[in-house]
Protein backbone atom coordinates (compact mmCIF):
# COMPACT_ATOMS: atom_id res chain seq x y z
CA UNK A 1 0.00 0.00 0.00
CA UNK A 2 1.13 3.28 -0.84
CA UNK A 3 0.54 6.82 -0.10
CA UNK A 4 0.45 9.18 -2.85
CA UNK A 5 1.64 13.02 -2.28
CA UNK A 6 1.63 15.98 -4.31
CA UNK A 7 4.71 18.88 -4.00
CA UNK A 8 4.33 22.20 -3.58
CA UNK A 9 7.48 23.38 -5.43
CA UNK A 10 7.96 26.35 -4.27
CA UNK A 11 10.30 27.40 -7.59
CA UNK A 12 7.70 27.30 -10.03
CA UNK A 13 4.62 29.45 -8.05
CA UNK A 14 4.07 32.26 -5.74
CA UNK A 15 2.63 31.90 -2.39
CA UNK A 16 -1.23 32.43 -3.22
CA UNK A 17 -0.70 29.79 -5.68
CA UNK A 18 0.75 27.49 -3.56
CA UNK A 19 -2.34 27.72 -0.69
CA UNK A 20 -5.00 27.55 -3.35
CA UNK A 21 -3.27 24.50 -4.91
CA UNK A 22 -2.91 22.77 -1.77
CA UNK A 23 -6.53 23.22 -0.75
CA UNK A 24 -7.25 22.00 -4.67
CA UNK A 25 -4.92 19.11 -4.20
CA UNK A 26 -6.35 18.15 -0.73
CA UNK A 27 -9.55 17.97 -2.15
CA UNK A 28 -8.63 15.88 -5.23
CA UNK A 29 -8.15 13.45 -3.02
CA UNK A 30 -4.09 13.38 -2.49
CA UNK A 31 -2.84 11.37 0.61
CA UNK A 32 0.20 14.04 1.44
CA UNK A 33 1.99 17.57 0.61
CA UNK A 34 5.70 18.20 0.69
CA UNK A 35 7.07 21.78 -0.24
CA UNK A 36 10.39 22.57 -1.42
CA UNK A 37 12.06 25.15 1.18
CA UNK A 38 14.00 27.73 -0.95
CA UNK A 39 15.81 30.88 -1.84
CA UNK A 40 16.28 30.27 -5.48
CA UNK A 41 14.47 28.35 -8.85
CA UNK A 42 16.96 26.12 -10.38
CA UNK A 43 16.39 28.04 -13.52
CA UNK A 44 15.25 31.93 -13.93
CA UNK A 45 12.43 30.37 -15.99
CA UNK A 46 10.84 28.82 -13.32
CA UNK A 47 9.66 32.59 -11.91
CA UNK A 48 9.53 32.22 -8.11
CA UNK A 49 10.62 31.02 -4.56
CA UNK A 50 8.51 32.39 -1.59
CA UNK A 51 9.42 31.40 1.68
CA UNK A 52 7.96 28.03 2.42
CA UNK A 53 7.32 28.34 6.16
CA UNK A 54 4.82 31.32 5.74
CA UNK A 55 3.09 29.55 3.08
CA UNK A 56 3.16 26.21 5.13
CA UNK A 57 1.10 28.82 7.77
CA UNK A 58 -1.60 29.15 5.37
CA UNK A 59 -1.28 25.86 4.11
CA UNK A 60 -1.85 24.32 7.57
CA UNK A 61 -4.76 26.11 8.32
CA UNK A 62 -6.55 26.39 5.21
CA UNK A 63 -6.36 22.42 4.96
CA UNK A 64 -8.00 19.68 7.12
CA UNK A 65 -6.90 16.47 6.38
CA UNK A 66 -4.00 15.81 4.30
CA UNK A 67 0.22 15.12 6.05
CA UNK A 68 1.97 17.90 5.32
CA UNK A 69 6.09 17.93 5.27
CA UNK A 70 8.92 19.77 4.13
CA UNK A 71 11.03 18.47 1.37
CA UNK A 72 13.62 19.23 2.47
CA UNK A 73 14.52 22.12 4.82
CA UNK A 74 18.20 22.88 5.73
CA UNK A 75 18.86 23.58 9.48
CA UNK A 76 22.49 24.33 9.40
CA UNK A 77 23.26 27.56 6.88
CA UNK A 78 20.00 29.91 6.01
CA UNK A 79 18.62 28.95 9.81
CA UNK A 80 19.96 27.90 12.88
CA UNK A 81 18.38 24.73 14.30
CA UNK A 82 16.73 26.45 17.03
CA UNK A 83 14.95 28.24 14.70
CA UNK A 84 13.97 25.52 12.60
CA UNK A 85 12.58 23.85 16.04
CA UNK A 86 10.35 26.89 16.42
CA UNK A 87 9.01 26.81 12.72
CA UNK A 88 8.35 23.27 12.85
CA UNK A 89 6.60 23.09 15.97
CA UNK A 90 4.26 26.44 15.29
CA UNK A 91 3.47 24.38 11.87
CA UNK A 92 2.38 20.97 13.79
CA UNK A 93 0.37 23.11 16.07
CA UNK A 94 -1.28 25.01 13.23
CA UNK A 95 -2.10 21.61 10.95
CA UNK A 96 -3.40 19.75 14.05
CA UNK A 97 -1.85 16.61 16.18
CA UNK A 98 -0.04 13.72 13.57
CA UNK A 99 -0.38 16.30 10.23
CA UNK A 100 2.94 17.47 10.15
CA UNK A 101 6.41 15.92 9.71
CA UNK A 102 9.86 17.79 9.38
CA UNK A 103 11.45 16.65 5.93
CA UNK A 104 15.86 17.76 6.55
CA UNK A 105 18.85 17.48 4.84
CA UNK A 106 22.15 18.99 4.26
CA UNK A 107 21.23 21.36 1.51
CA UNK A 108 22.25 23.24 -1.62
CA UNK A 109 24.50 25.79 -2.40
CA UNK A 110 22.09 27.47 -4.60
CA UNK A 111 19.84 28.52 -1.49
CA UNK A 112 22.76 28.57 1.22
CA UNK A 113 25.24 30.92 -0.21
CA UNK A 114 23.02 34.00 0.43
CA UNK A 115 24.50 34.49 3.93
CA UNK A 116 27.88 34.60 2.72
CA UNK A 117 29.56 31.89 4.89
CA UNK A 118 30.48 30.04 1.83
CA UNK A 119 29.93 26.43 0.80
CA UNK A 120 31.30 23.34 3.35
CA UNK A 121 32.60 20.34 1.78
CA UNK A 122 29.58 17.19 1.68
CA UNK A 123 31.26 15.55 4.59
CA UNK A 124 31.01 18.63 6.95
CA UNK A 125 28.09 19.27 5.37
CA UNK A 126 26.48 15.93 7.37
CA UNK A 127 28.26 16.64 10.46
CA UNK A 128 26.46 20.01 10.56
CA UNK A 129 23.43 18.41 9.83
CA UNK A 130 23.94 15.15 12.38
CA UNK A 131 24.72 17.74 15.13
CA UNK A 132 21.22 20.23 14.19
CA UNK A 133 19.09 17.16 13.91
CA UNK A 134 20.13 15.95 17.89
CA UNK A 135 19.36 20.07 18.62
CA UNK A 136 16.05 20.07 16.84
CA UNK A 137 15.38 16.72 18.46
CA UNK A 138 16.15 17.39 21.79
CA UNK A 139 13.89 21.17 21.65
CA UNK A 140 10.98 18.71 20.47
CA UNK A 141 11.29 16.97 23.17
CA UNK A 142 10.87 19.46 25.91
CA UNK A 143 12.70 21.38 28.55
CA UNK A 144 15.41 23.77 27.71
CA UNK A 145 18.37 23.08 25.73
CA UNK A 146 22.09 23.96 26.02
CA UNK A 147 24.73 22.69 24.23
CA UNK A 148 28.18 23.80 22.70
CA UNK A 149 28.87 21.86 19.36
CA UNK A 150 31.60 21.99 16.93
CA UNK A 151 29.14 23.95 14.68
CA UNK A 152 26.26 25.07 16.75
CA UNK A 153 26.02 26.45 20.20
CA UNK A 154 22.62 26.91 21.89
CA UNK A 155 21.61 29.00 25.10
CA UNK A 156 18.73 28.18 27.31
CA UNK A 157 16.51 28.04 24.30
CA UNK A 158 13.07 26.28 24.61
CA UNK A 159 9.69 25.88 22.78
CA UNK A 160 7.45 27.24 24.51
CA UNK A 161 4.63 26.04 21.76
CA UNK A 162 4.58 22.96 21.07
CA UNK A 163 2.21 19.91 19.98
CA UNK A 164 1.70 17.05 22.87
CA UNK A 165 3.20 14.20 20.58
CA UNK A 166 7.01 15.45 19.32
CA UNK A 167 7.01 16.53 15.49
CA UNK A 168 8.73 13.21 13.36
CA UNK A 169 11.79 13.72 11.81
CA UNK A 170 12.72 12.47 8.41
CA UNK A 171 15.82 13.05 6.65
CA UNK A 172 17.27 13.13 3.18
CA UNK A 173 19.79 10.37 2.14
CA UNK A 174 21.46 9.16 -1.07
CA UNK A 175 24.41 6.80 -0.34
CA UNK A 176 26.08 4.52 2.34
CA UNK A 177 27.51 7.27 4.67
CA UNK A 178 24.43 9.43 4.83
CA UNK A 179 22.11 6.32 5.83
CA UNK A 180 24.50 4.91 7.78
CA UNK A 181 24.93 8.63 9.69
CA UNK A 182 21.27 9.53 10.07
CA UNK A 183 19.06 6.74 9.61
CA UNK A 184 19.53 5.75 13.83
CA UNK A 185 17.72 9.41 14.25
CA UNK A 186 15.32 9.51 11.86
CA UNK A 187 11.67 8.72 11.67
CA UNK A 188 11.48 7.85 8.38
CA UNK A 189 13.86 8.10 5.18
CA UNK A 190 13.59 10.77 2.09
CA UNK A 191 15.31 10.37 -1.47
CA UNK A 192 14.75 11.38 -5.05
CA UNK A 193 16.64 7.74 -6.60
CA UNK A 194 14.08 4.28 -6.45
CA UNK A 195 17.43 2.33 -4.79
CA UNK A 196 16.26 -0.85 -2.95
CA UNK A 197 19.88 -1.13 -1.48
CA UNK A 198 19.34 2.59 0.18
CA UNK A 199 15.81 1.18 1.67
CA UNK A 200 17.23 -1.75 3.03
CA UNK A 201 20.24 -0.25 4.29
CA UNK A 202 18.47 2.41 6.07
CA UNK A 203 16.00 0.10 8.05
CA UNK A 204 19.46 -2.12 9.31
CA UNK A 205 20.99 1.20 10.42
CA UNK A 206 17.86 2.49 11.69
CA UNK A 207 16.96 -0.58 13.66
CA UNK A 208 13.45 -0.74 12.65
CA UNK A 209 11.27 -0.54 9.71
CA UNK A 210 10.24 3.25 8.80
CA UNK A 211 8.66 5.16 6.22
CA UNK A 212 10.41 5.93 3.37
CA UNK A 213 9.29 9.19 1.17
CA UNK A 214 10.29 9.30 -2.60
CA UNK A 215 9.80 12.35 -5.09
CA UNK A 216 8.55 11.96 -9.20
CA UNK A 217 8.62 14.71 -11.48
CA UNK A 218 6.03 14.16 -14.32
CA UNK A 219 4.73 17.18 -16.88
CA UNK A 220 1.21 15.72 -17.60
CA UNK A 221 -0.75 17.78 -20.53
CA UNK A 222 -3.05 17.41 -23.34
CA UNK A 223 -0.23 17.85 -25.93
CA UNK A 224 3.01 15.26 -26.12
CA UNK A 225 5.43 17.95 -27.58
CA UNK A 226 3.75 20.93 -25.48
CA UNK A 227 4.91 18.73 -22.06
CA UNK A 228 7.88 17.38 -23.30
CA UNK A 229 9.15 21.28 -24.33
CA UNK A 230 7.88 22.28 -20.84
CA UNK A 231 9.62 19.76 -19.14
CA UNK A 232 12.64 20.75 -21.01
CA UNK A 233 12.32 24.10 -20.17
CA UNK A 234 11.70 24.22 -16.78
CA UNK A 235 12.98 20.39 -15.50
CA UNK A 236 16.70 19.90 -17.19
CA UNK A 237 18.29 20.79 -14.33
CA UNK A 238 17.26 17.31 -12.95
CA UNK A 239 19.31 14.93 -14.90
CA UNK A 240 22.52 16.31 -13.60
CA UNK A 241 22.45 14.29 -10.15
CA UNK A 242 22.41 15.46 -6.81
CA UNK A 243 26.02 15.37 -6.23
CA UNK A 244 25.97 17.91 -9.19
CA UNK A 245 23.13 20.10 -8.42
CA UNK A 246 24.19 20.55 -4.24
CA UNK A 247 27.10 22.24 -5.85
CA UNK A 248 25.99 24.89 -8.35
CA UNK A 249 25.42 28.78 -7.00
CA UNK A 250 22.51 29.99 -8.93
CA UNK A 251 20.25 29.59 -11.60
CA UNK A 252 22.47 30.88 -14.38
CA UNK A 253 24.98 27.98 -13.27
CA UNK A 254 22.48 25.49 -13.68
CA UNK A 255 21.13 26.79 -17.23
CA UNK A 256 24.94 26.47 -18.05
CA UNK A 257 25.42 23.25 -16.75
CA UNK A 258 22.14 21.57 -18.78
CA UNK A 259 22.52 23.47 -21.82
CA UNK A 260 22.95 20.37 -23.84
CA UNK A 261 20.64 18.51 -22.90
CA UNK A 262 18.23 17.61 -25.13
CA UNK A 263 14.48 17.62 -24.82
CA UNK A 264 14.76 13.70 -25.64
CA UNK A 265 16.56 13.19 -23.54
CA UNK A 266 14.20 14.71 -20.24
CA UNK A 267 11.37 12.91 -22.00
CA UNK A 268 13.31 9.33 -21.14
CA UNK A 269 13.50 10.27 -17.64
CA UNK A 270 10.52 12.23 -16.75
CA UNK A 271 6.45 10.90 -18.47
CA UNK A 272 5.24 13.70 -20.44
CA UNK A 273 2.08 14.02 -22.01
CA UNK A 274 -1.62 12.76 -21.46
CA UNK A 275 -1.55 9.10 -21.15
CA UNK A 276 -2.65 7.92 -17.66
CA UNK A 277 -0.80 4.16 -17.84
CA UNK A 278 2.91 6.07 -18.64
CA UNK A 279 2.08 8.51 -15.56
CA UNK A 280 1.34 5.46 -12.97
CA UNK A 281 4.09 3.43 -14.34
CA UNK A 282 6.33 5.48 -13.70
CA UNK A 283 5.80 5.04 -9.79
CA UNK A 284 6.83 1.32 -10.09
CA UNK A 285 10.38 1.38 -9.54
CA UNK A 286 9.75 3.73 -6.41
CA UNK A 287 6.90 0.66 -4.91
CA UNK A 288 8.94 -2.03 -6.34
CA UNK A 289 12.17 -0.46 -4.33
CA UNK A 290 10.30 -0.55 -1.01
CA UNK A 291 8.99 3.65 -0.88
CA UNK A 292 5.52 4.13 1.26
CA UNK A 293 5.21 7.70 -0.21
CA UNK A 294 5.81 8.65 -3.46
CA UNK A 295 5.25 12.52 -4.47
CA UNK A 296 4.54 13.53 -7.30
CA UNK A 297 6.20 16.88 -9.25
CA UNK A 298 4.23 18.57 -11.78
CA UNK A 299 6.12 20.49 -13.90
CA UNK A 300 5.01 23.78 -14.68
CA UNK A 301 3.69 26.78 -12.37
CA UNK A 302 0.36 27.53 -14.63
CA UNK A 303 -0.46 23.96 -15.16
CA UNK A 304 -1.42 23.12 -11.67
CA UNK A 305 -4.66 23.41 -11.69
CA UNK A 306 -5.99 21.91 -15.14
CA UNK A 307 -3.77 19.14 -13.42
CA UNK A 308 -5.23 18.34 -10.44
CA UNK A 309 -8.53 18.14 -11.98
CA UNK A 310 -7.09 15.61 -14.23
CA UNK A 311 -5.58 14.14 -11.26
CA UNK A 312 -8.68 13.82 -9.23
CA UNK A 313 -10.73 12.54 -12.40
CA UNK A 314 -8.28 9.61 -13.72
CA UNK A 315 -4.46 9.90 -12.44
CA UNK A 316 -5.62 9.13 -8.15
CA UNK A 317 -8.03 6.31 -9.28
CA UNK A 318 -5.65 4.56 -11.67
CA UNK A 319 -2.52 4.55 -8.74
CA UNK A 320 -4.99 3.34 -6.37
CA UNK A 321 -6.63 0.77 -8.42
CA UNK A 322 -2.97 -0.16 -9.27
CA UNK A 323 -0.58 -0.02 -6.10
CA UNK A 324 -3.41 -0.16 -3.23
CA UNK A 325 -4.26 2.67 -0.64
CA UNK A 326 -2.53 3.75 2.54
CA UNK A 327 -4.04 3.23 5.17
CA UNK A 328 -2.15 6.08 7.22
CA UNK A 329 -0.08 8.05 5.30
CA UNK A 330 1.06 10.70 8.19
CA UNK A 331 4.65 9.82 9.62
CA UNK A 332 4.42 8.96 13.51
CA UNK A 333 7.79 9.30 15.78
CA UNK A 334 9.28 6.07 16.75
Amino acid sequence: MVAFGYTLMTEQRGPRGLVGDAVAAENAGFDFEVISDHYFPWLDVQGHSPNCWSVLGAVASDTERVALMTFVTCPTMRYHPTVVAQQAATVAILAGEGRFTLGLGAGENLNEHVIGQGWPSANVRHEMLGEAVEIIRALFDGGVVNTAGEYFRVDSAKLWDHPEQPVPIAVAVSGRQSVDRFAPMADAMVAVQPRADLVRRFDDAAGATVPKIGQLPISWGPDVAEAVARAHEQFRWFTGGWKVNAELPGPASFAAASQSVRPEEVAASIPCGPDVTAHVEAFRPFVEAGFTHVALVQVGGDTQPEFLEFAERELIPALREAYGKAEAPAIRRR
